[in-house]
């Protein structure tokens, strides 16, 4: 996919899964990284691990998305871009969830996103350029059987990214999500320990198997690259073909 050669990008939810997988895309493309997860991150497995700066910390916290973004600069000069990948999943009775686990979830995958563009923006402006992705999901393209919750804070981030590519593009700053389908990551862990779900899911991806973390972050990693330089405020499924189909009949 693009370099990444100079570029300075905050990744969050980089312990693990996708984000981890798109910390080292952008290494091995040539870019630093400004890692950021509630947990401890770990060794990321490239050779570069200079180019790396681990923090840990909320983003549902304004300070904090301000801390990072300051990091970037302190550390490495400047800020290109960010991938906003934290993300929490939640499922439930309309009438028996609390409402707020509702607002906790909405909390992270919306307002988190929200608080991480407010934070970067000024200074991708300094730099007279940035690229932005939000990792949504298909699940916020369509619905899903007892996840409202998830599927709400999905689309309302997507749809937060097309309405920001309207007002970010006159800075020359993109504003892109990333819709992954069935990914084995931890956040699916459980999934996979249930082999009737697992392969119920599987059976509705027209490649046959589920993702793999490195290939969502090289969608990532292309959006944040200057190989995508005239795309702004698309929503982009990579999942096996799930969105493509009508739902009335399972792939071949």
């Amino acid at each position: 996919m693009g370099s990444h050669s100079g570029q300075v990008i905050l990744v969050t939810g980089a312990a693990s899964g996708i984000g981890r997988a798109a910390v080292r895309a952008i290494v091995s493309g040539g870019g630093s990284v400004v890692a950021v997860d509630r947990v401890a991150c770990g060794d990321f497995e490239v050779d570069d691990l200079d180019r790396i700066v681990a923090i840990q910390g909320d983003v549902t916290s304004e300070e904090d998305n301000q801390a990072w973004v300051r990091t970037a600069v302190e550390h490495f000069g400047r800020l290109d871009g960010a991938a906003l990948n934290a993300g929490i999943p939640k499922s439930g009775d309309i009438m028996d969830l609390p409402i707020a686990e509702f607002e906790r979830v909405m909390s992270v995958n919306v307002t988190g996103v929200l608080l991480g563009i407010r934070a970067a923006v000024p200074e991708l402006r300094k730099a007279g350029a940035g690229s932005i992705v939000v990792t949504a999901s298909t699940s916020g393209i369509g619905g899903d059987t007892n996840m409202w919750p998830y599927n709400a804070s999905k689309g309302a981030a997507i749809n937060l990214v097309r309405g920001l590519s309207q007002d970010l593009g006159a800075d020359a700053i993109r504003i892109n999500a990333v819709c992954p389908g069935p990914t084995e990551t931890g956040m699916t862990s459980a999934i996979k320990s249930v082999p009737a779900v697992y392969d119920s899911l599987r059976a509705r991806i027209a490649l046959g198997r589920w993702g793999k973390p490195e290939e969502i972050a090289a969608a990532i990693s292309f959006l944040l690259s200057p190989a995508s330089s005239f795309i702004t405020g698309v929503a982009l499924p990579v999942d096996g073909g799930v969105t493509a189909n009508t739902g009335q009949f399972l792939p071949r």
